[in-house]
């Protein structure tokens, strides 16, 4: 675990109608779920709020990338949001790629039984531990953070 920054850190599943949100332990070991927040004129406010509630360190925002890695329609409304964040919390932001995220999400609560209609309220903190989780994962196995910084003047 060398080169890993301790702290608590956000995953943010960004979303047209909804915007998942999971945390992590201090030491990166386990992402979990928190809520999912309605995506209206208040949430960043409410994002902020559990950066706050949390004592985060860092925000990590999913970035829809298509499978080729190129942006879609979804990949300006999420750094758009990030940087919404970056100006309103004050702690560090960074865009993760997100890819296969929300299916990863999708699968695994079919897989636990749960149909896609019974999934729809936690499908986006389900994402969102799924993109947080593999983002400590790959701090963890190459000791730099992962993703891009969302830059604080831009903010």
């Amino acid at each position: 675990m060398s080169g890993f920054r301790r702290g608590v850190r956000l995953g943010i599943d960004v979303g047209r109608a909804r915007v998942g949100v999971a945390r992590c332990d201090p030491d990166g070991l386990l992402a979990t779920p928190v809520e999912t927040v309605p995506r209206d004129e208040a949430a960043v406010a409410r994002v902020v709020a559990l950066v706050e509630e949390y004592s985060v360190f860092e925000l990590l925002v999913g970035l829809p990338l298509n499978l080729r890695g190129e942006d879609t329609a979804s990949t300006v409304d999420a750094r758009e949001f990030a940087t919404a964040l970056a100006a309103a919390s004050g702690v560090p932001v960074r865009l993760v790629d997100e890819r296969l995220s929300t299916v990863s999400a999708h699968a695994a609560l079919r897989d636990s039984g749960r149909s896609q209609r019974s999934s729809r309220s936690i499908v986006d903190q389900v994402a969102a531990v799924v993109l947080l989780q593999q983002a400590l994962d790959v701090e963890k196995s190459t000791g730099r953070p992962p993703g891009t910084p969302v830059p604080q003047e831009l903010a």
